[in-house]
């Protein structure tokens, strides 16, 4: 595998490659560089086949977007590159103010249709062009229904401002139930799923990967890594200097349960047999998932990059996958306990019978 293995992403003609480059680290902020390596980032993963480059509006109030736009802009290949970004967090107000009662514009956050025009206008300003190939719904805000968000993203799509759409961080109900509505309506539904997605958060599989697979979306995992922890410079004994898994970061000390360590010494195991760092090894199993259809992968050093892409050529044997799979399975909750193979032979006569796409 390289990054110009490409694929379609979910039940679409959209080409993409099996890494897409995140931007979250590009600029200022606590884990951001600074424009020249952000730059230089870019260049090597356009320079290494790359094709898929992914921002959002509320990183760095929009400055992500800005510098987005003008690498691509000094590249002069806005027609190759599959340019994503996303809306629904609300940039009016601070996050301590948003949380005070009449603070911000409610309006300037969320899913509803006044918000997505007026967030895709400004995305589309910041970026330096007329249409986005890919659009985002960062995260499900709870209230707005989901015909109004089909409707709102298709409209979209027809007008030409974007040509598909995705859904982020949402409950797998109602991702299936957007590709049921495009289904039945005739009209454009979303085509990937973004999720957290590693070798210690794999409780999506229970319903999101099965939705995926039923309404024709691509699975993008983010955080392959779990923020650096699958890196293996941590260990039980010393969380000291953690970078991203300590501080104001969404996971805090979360990764570091004495499962997850568990998960991490099978990690190194696979890796001192392959002489590659546990990285690598946790990004190809990642690539190798049936369903995920390009991995989310971002860097602040352009070392980093080079080690990404290096994993695309890891070929984990069938032990090696097996190994890691067992160490990593998740508690099997209701959802995942009917699909057990003992139940299927109860169900058909004592065979065992394989469903569509399994």
């Amino acid at each position: 595998m390289s990054l110009t293995d490409f694929r379609t992403l979910g039940r679409s003609g959209l080409v993409v490659s099996p890494l897409a480059l995140g931007t979250m680290t590009f600029g200022p902020g606590e884990w951001g560089a600074d424009e020249a390596t952000s730059r230089a980032i870019f260049d090597a993963y356009r320079a290494a086949g790359g094709n898929f480059i992914d921002t959002a509006d509320i990183y760095s109030g929009g400055e992500r977007e800005t510098l987005v736009g003008r690498f691509i802009a000094d590249s002069r290949a806005r027609d190759e590159i599959v340019l994503a970004t996303k809306f629904a967090f609300n940039g009016s107000a601070s996050p301590l103010a948003a949380t005070q009662a009449g603070a911000g514009n409610p309006n300037a956050g969320g899913a509803g249709a006044k918000n997505i025009h007026r967030a895709l206008d400004a995305s589309l300003r910041r970026l330096g062009t007329d249409y986005v190939d890919l659009y985002w719904m960062h995260i499900w805000d709870g209230v707005t229904p989901i015909e109004e968000i089909v409707q709102t993203l298709g409209d979209l799509v027809r007008a030409g401002k974007i040509r598909y759409y995705g859904l982020s961080d949402m409950p797998a109900w109602l991702a299936m139930k957007a590709a049921t509505i495009a289904s039945e309506r005739r009209v454009p539904g979303p085509i990937a799923m973004q999720l957290e997605y590693s070798l210690v958060a794999r409780d999506v599989e229970s319903e999101h990967f099965a939705a995926a697979r039923e309404g024709g979306m691509g699975v993008m995992p983010w955080s392959p890594l779990a923020g650096g922890f699958l890196s293996g410079k941590y260990s039980r004994s010393n969380t000291a200097d953690t970078g991203r898994l300590s501080g104001a970061n969404p996971f805090g000390d979360s990764k570091f349960t004495g499962r997850n360590w568990d998960i991490l010494e099978a990690v190194k195991a696979v890796a001192g047999e392959l002489d590659r760092p546990a990285a690598q090894v946790a990004l190809a199993w990642t690539l190798a998932r049936p369903g995920v259809a390009a991995t989310l992968v971002g860097a602040s050093k352009l070392s980093q990059l080079e080690s990404n892409i290096a994993a695309t050529d890891i070929r984990l044997s069938v032990e090696q996958m097996r190994r890691l799979d067992a160490a990593s399975m998740p508690p099997q909750g209701f959802s995942a306990s009917l699909a057990q193979p003992f139940i299927r032979r109860m169900i058909f006569g004592g065979h065992d019978v394989a469903g569509w796409g399994e």
